[in-house]
């Protein structure tokens, strides 16, 4: 039991300092940018086949005009979750929400959870 919480504890630490890496877009592959929350295949594919026709991405704008599907509001997402352009995030970009930034999604915060055994012995 106490290593399998152990487990568990590493591998969310684990997760959550790889889950806001940031991620360059003129130097990740299509694994990469599909590490980042909001990219998918489909748009990691489209980025990737623009930068090759294209070149590098100059700024966010230049990406936003260039990748179909990547407009303003996604672009600040996807600057929140650790995309760059030339290593830099977009500009005026809000930080990211602190649920957002410790991986905590709805309906997380506040959960409690027993262990079987505790339910069992409290029914008696």
């Amino acid at each position: 039991m106490l290593k399998k919480l152990l487990l568990g504890v590493l591998t969310f630490i684990a997760m959550t300092g790889t889950a806001f890496a940031e991620v360059d877009i003129n130097k990740a592959d299509q694994a990469a940018l599909n590490g980042i929350r909001g990219i998918g295949p489909s748009t990691s594919k489209a980025m990737l086949e623009e930068r090759k026709k294209g070149g590098n991405f100059k700024d966010w704008a230049d990406l936003e005009e260039r990748v179909k599907g990547v407009g303003d509001k996604s672009a600040i997402r996807l600057s929140q979750a650790g995309l760059t352009v030339d290593g830099k995030a977009r500009p005026n970009t809000p930080a990211a929400p602190a649920s957002a930034a410790k991986g905590i999604g709805k309906g997380a915060v506040g959960m409690k959870t027993e262990p079987k055994e505790a339910k069992t012995e409290a029914a008696k």
